[in-house]
């Protein structure tokens, strides 16, 4: 099995910055890309970012420039560097691991989030 585990959430302010990061162990047969996303208790996933093994990365509309997603291979990771934070980004925030198959198929992993609070 694959397992994720996220860190550097926290409680700032507003304005303040944050970077979260998620690192990736376990039997990853070929990894496609790695993710985040919001999930807010007791509704569905949010997707904010993504970035592929060779680097290629992807935002949603509503990151508007503040998040920047990076990725380090030699450790399996991922990161969200969040900046100018806003109360409305509290949110549980679960990194996402998309993998394929040696029978080709694709099957994604997720972790337990980590919890981003910001108020004053």
């Amino acid at each position: 099995q694959v397992q994720l585990v996220e860190s550097g959430g926290g409680l700032v302010h507003p304005g303040g910055s944050l970077r979260l990061s998620c690192v990736a162990s376990g039997s990853i047969n070929n990894q496609v890309s790695m993710g985040w996303y919001r999930q807010p208790p007791g509704k569905e996933r949010e997707w904010i970012a993504t970035i592929t093994i060779r680097g290629a990365a992807d935002y949603a509309d509503s990151v508007n420039g503040r998040f920047t997603i990076s990725r380090d291979n030699s450790k399996n990771a991922v990161y969200l560097q969040l900046n100018n934070l806003k109360p409305e980004d509290t949110d549980v925030y679960v990194c996402n691991l998309f993998d394929r198959l040696a029978s080709g198929r694709y099957t994604d992993y997720w972790g337990q989030g980590t919890q981003v609070t910001v108020s004053s």
